[in-house]
């Protein structure tokens, strides 16, 4: 697809830049009721095509179709590309243009720069801002072709969003900084949001079945988080919602091993938040999500694993994981012993995790041995003084002390 840059000078304001003005303003209508004529002949004929591979069972029939609906797309793309240079830049520069109309050509702009960055993001992100601005107008003005050109919108645009996904799974593979993958990190999340709050739920509407029964309650949950102002506990929680929910939709696109990375990406986000928080409200908030975020990094990601690197880190799950199912069957008969003992299960094999990087976590770990000793599986010792000589409390254990947790509570 051609693409075109476009500047805005400013010019003096004589007699002849007047006149242009006014002539420019005056053919504005018709040229944007010519471009819309024509976007309308192009998403025709690309939905014919659509509409007919869908239908079509022949082989080589299929195949033609297939290219045939390449073709067609890339000259609708075209055609509403026009549409934004000829009209709605027309319209911001004249200051004839809606709110929707500019914030739209800022979109475009910005979309636009990632060119140059980054070619692959801004080929997909290009295509889902353009056929997106279309869907708004037929939305908007074409209630005839609507239920149409749903089915059209949700099949290219997932297919888009894969792509984008898979693009970003690529690039976490490479030998970036851990700047750049925290980045990377955020956009796999935006993407994520931007899939399941404006295409899933036209899906929901097309389909009508069983198809994503299994995933209502999950989407119902990140719903909740669709309005009002977020704080980092709600931003937390609402990605890793987001990240179960890919398990289910992008298997292949995002990728187990990556989903493993975001996973331990929210894991210590949460960590930081709990030992950052100085309000003990919000650090219990805080470090009930963190065991939220352990049980799903367990249950739906480290349970489905098959390739393990180490040998070693396979058997100590297994030895995790057999716990948890033993502790699950208490569920029904003893709620409050079940949920204290998968809290202590999940402290101790987190903590066996911080410990082999001490000096990082020393704070989480100094939480974590506090937590245990509430929960009664460790023992606070009286061997201590304060500088002002007072008799002191703390957590420091002896040497048995220290070899019975690092072999049994650790």
């Amino acid at each position: 697809m051609e693409e075109r840059s476009v500047r805005i000078y400013n010019s003096e304001r004589t007699f002849f830049s007047r006149i242009t003005s006014t002539i420019s303003k005056l053919l504005i209508p018709t040229k944007i009721g010519l471009n819309g004529v024509i976007i309308t002949m192009k998403r025709n004929n690309v939905l014919k095509v659509f509409e007919n591979l869908n239908s079509t069972e022949e082989a080589e029939k299929k195949e033609a179709l297939s290219k045939k609906l390449d073709d067609t797309y890339a000259l609708y793309l075209e055609s509403i590309d026009k549409h934004i240079m000829d009209s709605i830049y027309k319209k911001v520069k004249n200051d004839t243009a809606t709110e929707f109309e500019k914030e739209a050509l800022s979109q475009y702009y910005m979309i636009t720069h990632l060119k140059e960055s980054g070619y692959t993001e801004y080929k997909y992100k290009k295509q889902i801002y353009l056929i997106g601005l279309d869907y708004q107008n037929v939305l908007n003005d074409k209630p005839k072709v609507i239920e149409r050109y749903k089915k059209f919108y949700c099949t290219e645009t997932e297919t888009l969003y894969k792509g984008l996904l898979k693009h970003y799974s690529i690039r976490l593979a490479d030998n970036i900084t851990d700047g750049e993958k925290d980045e990377i990190y955020n956009k796999i999340f935006k993407t994520l949001e931007e899939y399941i709050s404006n295409i899933l739920p036209i899906k929901f509407e097309i389909e009508q079945n069983d198809t994503y029964k299994e995933i209502l309650d999950e989407y119902d949950n990140f719903d909740r988080f669709s309005v009002g102002k977020l704080d980092q506990n709600d931003v937390i929680e609402k990605n890793t919602i987001l990240l179960g929910l890919s398990r289910k939709l992008f298997t292949h696109s995002l990728p187990l091993v990556v989903a493993e990375q975001c996973y331990v990406k929210l894991l210590n986000d949460a960590r930081s938040l709990i030992v950052d928080t100085k309000v003990l409200r919000k650090q219990e908030k805080a470090y009930s999500l963190l065991i939220n975020i352990m049980e799903e990094y367990n249950a739906k990601l480290l349970s489905t694993k098959i390739y393990w690197e180490k040998p070693a880190q396979r058997e100590d799950f297994k030895k995790f994981w057999d716990k948890y199912k033993e502790i699950e069957k208490i569920k029904d008969t003893n709620y409050d012993e079940y949920i204290k003992q998968k809290e202590i299960l999940f402290i101790r094999n987190d903590l066996k995790q911080v410990l082999t990087n001490e000096n990082k976590y020393y704070k989480i770990i100094k939480f974590y041995k506090n937590k245990l000793v509430e929960l009664g599986v460790m023992r606070n010792l009286y061997n201590s003084y304060t500088s002002e000589g007072e008799y002191k409390k703390v957590a420091k254990k002896t040497k048995r002390e220290e070899t019975k947790v690092s072999k049994e509570a650790v």
